[in-house]
């Protein structure tokens, strides 16, 4: 991997570790209608824009609420997490500081929302790290696309074939890769049963940022 000019960040389960709030939101949400968790509706919403899995849900579980009463009911419910109790991924700001130090651009590609990204860039100090922080409802596909990766790079003004993408979802690798960007899988709890995808469709995985803090602080970038 060389002349990287820009590198690419998810945010949910890449740089925070927020991840178990989807799934909090998701057992208290269906909870407290008396409905059961199921992995397969967990699978089935991952990824998806809120308004989409919001109509999924409200359909599937014939909801009375409305698709926007439902996405508001849930921003509500994150926000609160996200405000003041998501933290940042291990050695995630020591990596940041190292990529702006050399000068580096960096770049936000997320299916999340500013509502939500907002205060918990302000609860862990990264208030204008980035460069440029792109949404995947800027460009109307999920990442499985590349479109939300070029999109970014457009917006950074980097080459796609000079970005590095973290990502911790099979489908957000898969994107990158169709960007034709060098892909980093980030080990994260809730896609621990993508491993063996992520090892294989990556161009590179590490377990926490820690593991592109060896010889410099950037192995393999440099």
């Amino acid at each position: 991997m060389k002349d990287i000019r820009a590198a690419i960040f998810d945010l949910d389960g890449t740089i925070i570790d927020s991840m178990y709030v989807w799934e909090k939101i998701d057992v208290d949400f269906l909870t407290e209608r008396g409905i059961p968790v199921t992995k397969e509706y967990t699978e089935a919403v991952r990824g998806m824009f809120f308004e989409t899995a919001a109509a999924y849900t409200r359909k599937i579980y014939g909801l009375q609420e409305s698709v926007e009463q439902i996405v508001r009911i849930w921003l509500e419910m994150a926000r609160h997490e996200y405000a003041h109790h998501v933290r940042l991924k291990p050695y995630t700001r020591e990596y940041l500081d190292y990529l702006k130090q050399k000068g580096i651009k960096l770049g936000m590609a997320t299916s999340s929302n500013p509502y939500l990204l907002e205060p918990v860039l302000r609860n862990n100090g990264l208030d204008g790290y980035f460069d440029e922080i792109c949404y995947t409802s800027q460009v109307g596909k999920n990442k499985s696309f590349p479109d939300i990766y070029i999109y970014t790079a457009k917006k950074l003004g980097v080459s796609e074939r000079n970005c590095v993408v973290f990502e911790d979802i099979p489908e957000g690798i898969h994107g990158a890769k169709k960007a034709a960007m060098y892909a980093v899988a980030v080990y994260d709890a809730a896609s621990k049963d993508s491993e063996s995808y992520l090892r294989s469709a990556a161009d590179k995985y590490i377990f926490d940022f820690s593991d592109m803090m060896e010889e410099g602080l950037c192995r393999g970038i440099e």
